[in-house]
């Protein structure tokens, strides 16, 4: 997962920084690599829920007044009804960088063990250490270049892994916050 900045709010020197860097970071790179940008549109239902809690337990009047108030905003925007005009939904984006690996890369498997007729590769614990340490070179070398244009980038465990893909097959159950359970032994 990569942070985001706000490339319009950049000045013109500091636009053509970064677009000097990202050019050079993708030349950089010898393996191929793909951007990802989901959008998704949020619901706050939870989040009014509990600036309700907040307002009721409110002791002080002026609290309680700028609480309601701030939970009216919140009301409006989602209903796209606010007395500026119309908001519209509230989206949130989220930015992956997915960085392949392949067993004919490792040099532990031939191109002719990988298209024998059998269901699954033999794979020893050393060549999968090989793999796993090769795989985390790049997603470090990746994590640089982007550290290098002001973007941070962490990798996602196997449980957000589960979510990421199970929310682009389940959009509206993401959207309500519903994810689904993982048992233990793949959390950890």
């Amino acid at each position: 997962m990569v942070s985001s900045l706000n490339f319009a709010l950049k000045s013109t020197e500091e636009q053509s920084a970064i677009l000097s860097q990202f050019q050079n970071f993708l030349n950089s790179l010898d393996f191929s690599c793909q951007i990802i940008i989901q959008s998704r549109k949020l619901n706050l239902t939870g989040y009014i829920e509990q600036i309700k809690e907040i307002e009721k337990k409110q002791k002080n009047e002026l609290l309680k007044k700028q609480t309601s108030a701030y939970r009216q905003f919140i009301a409006d925007i989602i209903s796209g009804a606010p007395p500026a005009g119309k908001y519209g939904e509230i989206i949130a984006k989220s930015f992956y960088v997915v960085i392949p690996f392949t067993l004919l890369e490792s040099r532990g498997v031939t191109k002719k063990e990988l298209l024998k007729p059998q269901k699954t590769i033999d794979m020893t614990e050393e060549v999968f250490k090989r793999c796993k340490q090769q795989l985390f070179q790049r997603i470090e070398f990746v994590a640089l270049g982007l550290k290098r244009m002001g973007l941070t980038a962490i990798p996602l465990t196997t449980v957000e892994l589960i979510e990421l893909f199970w929310s682009l097959y389940h959009p509206k159950e993401a959207e309500v916050g519903y994810h689904p359970d993982v048992p233990p032994e793949i959390a950890k």
